[in-house]
């Protein structure tokens, strides 16, 4: 269980990356705009948690949970990008428990680049025995977190979004800093002109990726090239890679990630300190090759990310 979801769970009160909701139906249009909404303003403040099945103060709602713990991953990719023309895959859904009562989870990691609704979010409601139309969220409009409320962008939202990106930038750079000022003595700093690439000329220097903590460490120096894909990305590269007849969604890979700890390995993957994980080409390799070993390889790692988040029920 990750920190916030465990601090969600003693929440009394919403906050900016806590959101409560008690009850969830998928087949209702107006909790599908809410819910969106308030995905989408998390994913643009930095990320968070929605916790279905817990009332106002945090307490259970005693309403079942069912229903959104067995809903397609693909289903909530489906309804962000109704709305913001945008595929947004990186959110998790689970159950945990507080006291006796189960409770879904939404974990949802941070974006780089902030959502803008392309679509109207609107929906019947019933009022005083007629039924009104409410507007979730306008067309064009930039979502973010404003305390407990999912509320328009600000200018000071946008700052925000770009002091997160810079910190990342600088923490990076110090990170490789500090591994050289601590390299043990007689330690060899070498420095590439330009951009480190693949290359087959005989002339280049070799350099090998492994997940052996003895072995001198290396920096990589661009990650959006050594890790080009990110979950939604990672579906087309792997589809384009399967035999005909065999495809994967945005599930198949998460339920990898999870069973297999990928997000823990440098060689497949890098978390950025905001944003959400990007794959390198290697991992679509692995996963094909995986695959092509074991024709129900997709089929096990579903099972056993079930098994995980459902408790082996």
């Amino acid at each position: 269980m990750s920190a916030l979801v465990d601090k969600a769970l003693k929440a009394k009160r919403e906050s900016k990356r806590v959101d409560f909701k008690s009850t969830f139906d998928p087949e209702s249009t107006g909790d599908w705009c809410e819910l969106v909404k308030d995905i989408v303003a998390m994913a643009n403040s930095g990320g968070g948690v929605i916790m279905v099945g817990l009332d106002n103060g945090g307490a259970p709602s005693k309403n079942d949970v069912k229903a959104v713990l067995d809903l397609d991953h693909a289903k909530f990719v489906d309804k962000i990008r109704k709305y913001t023309g945008f595929e947004f895959g990186e959110l998790e859904v689970h159950e945990a428990k507080k006291q006796d009562d189960t409770v879904a989870v939404i974990e949802i990691s941070a974006v780089k680049v902030p959502m803008v609704f392309t679509e109207v979010g609107t929906y019947e409601v019933a009022t005083a025995g007629k039924q009104k139309q409410k507007t979730a969220f306008s067309k064009g409009t930039v979502y973010f977190r404003h305390g407990a409320k999912s509320e328009p962008g600000t200018t000071e939202d946008i700052r925000n979004v770009i002091e997160r990106q810079l910190e990342a930038i600088r923490g990076e750079w110090l990170d490789g800093v500090r591994k050289v000022v601590r390299a043990p003595q007689g330690s060899a700093v070498t420095v590439f002109s330009g951009e480190v690439k693949e290359s087959s000329s005989p002339e280049a220097t070799p350099i090998r990726l492994v997940d052996d903590p003895n072995a001198p460490g290396y920096r990589l120096i661009d990650h959006d090239t050594t890790y080009p894909h990110r979950q939604t990305e990672l579906v087309d590269v792997v589809n384009g890679m399967l035999p005909e007849g065999i495809d994967v969604n945005t599930y198949d890979i998460l339920a990898i990630r999870r069973v297999h700890d990928i997000d823990g390995d440098p060689r497949y993957c890098h978390t950025p300190k905001f944003g959400s994980p990007q794959y390198s080409d290697n991992f679509a390799k692995w996963i094909v090759d995986r695959q092509k070993e074991n024709k129900d390889f997709f089929a096990e790692a579903r099972q056993k990310y079930y098994d995980q988040t459902h408790g082996d029920s």
